[in-house]
């Protein structure tokens, strides 16, 4: 936290809405967009809950394989408190009571070109939903905007992508021409907001296995996350400031 604090708090001068709507005690799953090319809005969101809500809550981010394969990132993960994007390790987190993050658009979201930018991806086949469900905890759908603008993904060296095992090798306007300068990111205004949050201890158990169910839950927490995406860009005065 003490090494992110800095880039959160001065770099990209984060503002947090709606962090009442994270439960003080118990389980939830906090599932937002994901952006930027270089996954750094998860760990913002980690320090936005963490330094903003009352109870001092930590989030545990479901992070890809890719995360733990990778020398240093794979124990810089683990040590913030991430763990595999997998339905076992979620549950039993959310199960004992902790706030859990996941961003189902995945590299989908991340990778995408700017051009596209706040245009949400698919959400997969709702294995987040499913999640939430079996644990009985609420979902908390979370927008955040500042990210996209940090390295504007303009291209892709897909065949250099294949040969280093990467989904995906960015070409910004400062990567890779201006060498290790290009890897410094655009200094954007970030806003991340929390929505109200979708109870789901209401349903019975066997729910989990609803996939018109699943369908619906998904397609309402991501049309939730779009809707504040667009709200908050309107109210934006500039990208940053």
């Amino acid at each position: 936290m003490s090494l992110l604090r800095p880039l959160y708090e001065k770099y990209f001068r984060v503002e947090v809405k709606g962090v009442e709507n994270i439960p003080a005690e118990g389980g939830a799953l906090i599932v937002a967009n994901h952006s930027g090319t270089v996954p750094l809005d998860g760990l913002m969101m980690q320090v936005a809950v963490h330094d903003n809500h009352p109870a001092g809550r930590h989030l545990r981010l479901l992070a890809a394989d890719l995360v733990f394969v990778l020398p240093v990132v794979n124990e810089l993960a683990r040590k913030a408190g991430h763990t595999l994007a997998c339905a076992e390790d979620a549950e039993r987190l959310l199960r004992a009571g902790e706030i859990v993050g996941v961003m189902p658009e995945g590299f989908k979201g991340i990778g995408k070109p700017f051009g596209e930018r706040y245009k949400l991806q698919r959400f997969g086949r709702g294995g987040f939903v499913s999640t939430a469900l079996r644990a009985g905890v609420p979902i908390v759908p979370c927008s955040i905007v500042g990210a996209e603008e940090i390295y504007p993904m303009l291209g892709n060296a897909r065949t250099l992508a294949r040969v280093l095992g990467f989904p995906y090798f960015p070409l910004t306007p400062t990567f890779p021409w201006l060498g290790p300068l290009g890897v410094l990111p655009l200094p954007t205004k970030w806003t991340i907001q929390f929505g109200e949050p979708i109870p789901t201890d209401s349903y019975a158990p066997e729910a989990a296995e609803d996939p018109m169910l699943m369908f619906n839950l998904t397609d309402q927490v991501r049309e939730q996350i779009q809707h504040t995406l667009y709200k908050l860009l309107v109210q934006r005065r500039s990208v940053f400031f």
